[in-house]
């Protein structure tokens, strides 16, 4: 009797863990398939996945040549099929200049030879917006979220794009230039 009952427990013991198990490997691949977007800007499909934990700040070096600005925030932006580009920029290219070990930025706006330079700084912390722990860059007027930067693309969250005078919520999409 004392087996059979000690049987009936280690089986209900072991069939609960599994579940559980189950469970949190159904959750993870729920989280890792919302956070992916597919995107096409100027003709490039982009897969956009938010980065978890801290990002290396040294990988925004350089120059990024803005490819597009979409209204909206990141989780609106992963739920419209396919977004609208918002980015026009008739002559030249509007570029964004980073050298982080000097917490510097420069803002060309489209085709113009003079920045505009900000001093910056690079911090993981709560955003007091989504209440998340966020790749942040502050500067003079404001702050934008890095979503994730990759060798040669970079995606970052903040007032960018406006909308009859107002600056709007938007993601924009960055490649490195040379």
């Amino acid at each position: 009797m004392k087996k059979l009952i000690a049987s009936v427990l280690l089986c209900s013991v072991l069939s609960s863990c599994i579940v559980s198990t189950a469970a949190k490997v159904v959750k993870t691949t729920a989280k890792v398939a919302v956070g992916t977007v597919k995107v096409a800007a100027k003709g490039t499909g982009w897969v956009i996945q938010k980065a978890n934990g801290k990002i290396n700040e040294d990988r925004l070096n350089g120059k990024w040549k803005v490819v597009g600005f979409y209204r909206g925030t990141f989780d609106e932006f992963s739920a419209t099929e396919n977004p609208e580009n918002l980015f026009t920029c008739t002559s030249g290219d509007e570029i964004y200049e980073f050298k982080m070990n000097k917490e510097k930025m420069w803002h060309y706006d489209c085709g113009s030879s003079d920045g505009q330079k900000f001093k910056i700084k690079y911090s993981f912390e709560k955003n007091d917006e989504t209440k998340s722990k966020e790749n942040m860059v502050t500067y003079g007027p404001g702050y934008f979220t890095i979503i994730n930067v990759t060798g040669d693309k970079l995606v970052l969250e903040g007032y960018f794009a406006q909308d009859n005078g107002n600056k709007i919520k938007s993601i924009c999409t960055l490649e490195k230039t040379r």
